[in-house]
């Protein structure tokens, strides 16, 4: 095996890890994406390399982008402080290891109704609240996932490309 097939091998798994991360928080996602691309480009080199890492590179900065500003907005909007995400988020990572996989969204509903109910002071408030949230969170993770995937279309298309032209 060459080093253009290992690296687009290694590349390729390193993006599965990538959207793999924007599923599950735990993971880094799409700048891992970005990079491992970055780094197949470095290796192969050549305008065609450059083209596909510049169209990935847009595509992950837009589904970050797109993440942050509409998750943000939207919480924002609802006043939901940093504060219950991150010990929703918390919570999650902890549920990650006590209950493997299922743990991680349990752990976050659970922290982030807790921060809620203990700013709020209302149970049925605090769950609308969380509700709302975890849809917001959710949308914006949605956006990124599909960009990711755009992403990851667009690199096995240069690989095709830098293959088999």
């Amino acid at each position: 095996m060459n080093i253009d097939s290992l690296t687009s091998v290694l590349v390729g798994l390193a993006i599965l890890v990538g959207c793999l991360g924007i599923i599950v928080p735990v993971l880094p996602g799409s700048i891992l994406i970005g990079i491992a691309v970055l780094v197949w480009a470095i290796v192969i080199g050549g305008p065609l390399a450059w083209i596909i890492f510049a169209i990935v590179a847009v595509l992950v900065a837009g589904g970050m982008s797109a993440s942050l500003v509409l998750t943000g907005r939207k919480l924002k909007d609802m006043e939901v402080p940093n504060r219950s995400v991150l010990l929703g988020g918390v919570l999650g990572v902890i549920g990650f290891f006590v209950i493997p996989v299922l743990g991680l969204p349990i752990g976050f509903v659970l922290g982030l109704y807790l921060a809620e109910y203990l700013r709020l002071q209302e149970a049925k408030t605090a769950w609308n609240s969380s509700w709302s949230s975890i849809k917001a969170i959710g949308l914006g993770a949605a956006i990124e996932f599909i960009l990711a995937l755009l992403a990851t279309i667009t690199y096995g298309i240069g690989v095709l490309i830098h293959f088999f032209a």
